[in-house]
């Protein structure tokens, strides 16, 4: 079985997931998703970045005096939401685990074993926002151009990592494999990073917050989260506990991040695994940032979005679709409730709800067994040309991670469908020629049914209502995809009346 192994960033937990987070972790859902449907093995990991300066202030901020307390406390929240959107991760990793902390120490001692760890001195700017030292150069006015917040200039005695003994080694990389670094136009801004600035990396920090994992060879030095952070990546998959689980699953094929925090997943990343001989993941695809009626997300603005909220008040497929369909992943998007509501009404109540509504009342004229196999019909011909093309159309966007354009593909069949049904006008067939009314009804029942495969990793939950309405429910999940994707695999027999799949929205 071909495997899949797919992350998320891990978050920091000093507040609860707004619908950035969301954003994100759908997308990775929904390749996951997609990777099973298609008969894969999966992993999916996701989880949670405790080792920060910033969770410790937000523990002291909370009036909590035991950080571990706290920091169990808000971890939970972010399982409990992910569990509430029906988000398939295959583990949930925390860095303050001890599989982590083992993890950690097994690579930093490879590392250090190396000569790659040296002792320095450290002069400069570190912005607790972004968890990072940052160079003058990286500043706007002096402020932090994401956080607009002055960074501490600070003079500390740190381990450092010799990441600059790999640039070589990682422009070669990435001149071999183009499709590491994803989209495109990231590439091109990695490479000049990497040229023009890459440089030795401060991974350790004096041990003065009470938290982070100490060093073994100073225990008044602590990891440096960054260097600390990126290891769950590894040690979600057993590394440092489990040998077999780790060379199972690793290499990543794909880590999903922001386009904030690509340098540390294309330049530091790649070079700590060089270091320690590990291989490379196959890609780290960045998306971009996500806005608020134009408007960064941001605690200070009251403008961060509860995603638990807005599937409450449009259900959680209506959320996942707004989120994949609006925003061409890889590239900066804007979130509105008046898109969202727009979304809803037009793609889903009057596009997919109102498709399916058509076909089923029509289905419901017929007698159980009255419907034709697919392949039996006089367009048959046309009708598997037409969902073949979908298909690729399809597979293609998920492939080359185009969520949005795969959706695209699947409303374009609506579109057909919809077309089919006004040339036709089945209505009229039923009384004058009957048996064209059965043939007609019988492919765009089969068209109904291949859009249930076609939404399940986008809408799953919508999915499985539909095949329940079909009476394909128990052959889909008994066979593998390459056999219900198939044109005519199933002969529908008998479809049941069923509620609208996407209700008007309240005027109020």
């Amino acid at each position: 079985m071909q495997k899949f192994y797919l992350t998320t960033p891990i978050y920091y937990i000093n507040d609860k997931p707004h619908i950035g987070h969301a954003y994100c972790t759908i997308v990775s859902d929904t390749i996951s998703r997609y990777h099973r449907l298609k008969g894969e093995g999966v992993f999916f990991l996701t989880g949670t970045d405790e080792n920060s300066q910033k969770n410790v202030e937000a523990a002291k901020k909370a009036g909590e005096q035991d950080l571990q307390k706290y920091l169990d406390e808000q971890s939970a929240v972010w399982l409990k939401t992910w569990k509430e959107l029906d988000i398939t991760n295959t583990d949930f990793i925390r860095t303050t685990e001890e599989r982590h902390k083992k993890g950690v120490a097994k690579f930093f001692k490879i590392v250090f074993d190396k000569g790659d760890i040296y002792k320095g001195t450290y002069t400069g700017y570190y912005c607790t926002g972004c968890e990072a030292f940052v160079r003058e150069s990286d500043l706007s006015d002096g402020v932090c151009p994401h956080h607009k917040t002055a960074p501490q200039k600070i003079e500390e005695e740190n381990y450092f990592f010799r990441a600059s003994a790999y640039r070589d080694r990682l422009l070669a990389h990435i001149e071999a494999h183009p499709e590491f670094v994803q989209p495109e136009s990231r590439r091109h801004e990695i490479v000049n990073y990497i040229t023009d600035h890459f440089e030795d990396v401060s991974i350790s920090r004096k041990n003065v917050l009470g938290c982070g994992i100490p060093l073994s060879i100073d225990p008044d030095q602590v990891v440096y989260v960054w260097f600390d952070a990126l290891i769950n990546y590894l040690t979600g998959v057993g590394y440092g506990t489990d040998d077999s689980m780790f060379s199972k699953w690793w290499p990543a094929d794909v880590h999903i991040v922001g386009k904030d925090i690509i340098k540390f997943h294309c330049a530091l990343w790649p070079a700590m695994l060089l270091s320690a001989e590990l291989a490379l993941p196959k890609k780290v695809f960045a998306h971009g940032f996500f806005t608020i009626n134009g408007e960064k997300i941001s605690k200070s603005l009251g403008n961060a979005i509860d995603p638990l909220d807005l599937a409450r008040q449009y259900g959680l497929d209506a959320l996942r679709y707004f989120l994949l369909s609006e925003i061409p992943f890889g590239g900066d998007g804007d979130f509105s409730f008046e898109r969202v509501r727009q979304r809803y009404e037009s793609d889903l109540s009057k596009g997919l709800g109102n498709f399916v509504s058509r076909v089923t009342t029509l289905c419901s004229r017929l007698e159980p067994g009255q419907l034709k196999n697919p392949t039996e019909i006089a367009d048959a011909a046309l009708l598997e040309s037409t969902l073949s093309d979908t298909w690729r159309q399809w597979e293609d966007g998920f492939e080359e991670y185009r969520l949005d354009e795969s959706i695209s593909s699947i409303w374009r069949l609506l579109k057909w469908g919809d077309k089919h049904i006004e040339e036709n006008k089945p209505w009229k067939s039923a009384k004058e020629n009957p048996q064209a009314f059965v043939e007609c009804i019988s492919g765009l029942a089969e068209v109904v049914r291949q859009v249930s495969l076609l939404i399940k990793p986008i809408l799953p939950g919508t999915a499985e209502k539909i095949e329940k309405i079909l009476g394909v429910a128990d052959f889909h999940v008994q066979n593998p995809f390459a056999v219900t994707k198939r044109f005519g695999a199933v002969t529908i027999t008998k479809v049941q009346k069923a509620e609208p799949l996407f209700p008007p929205l309240s005027t109020s």
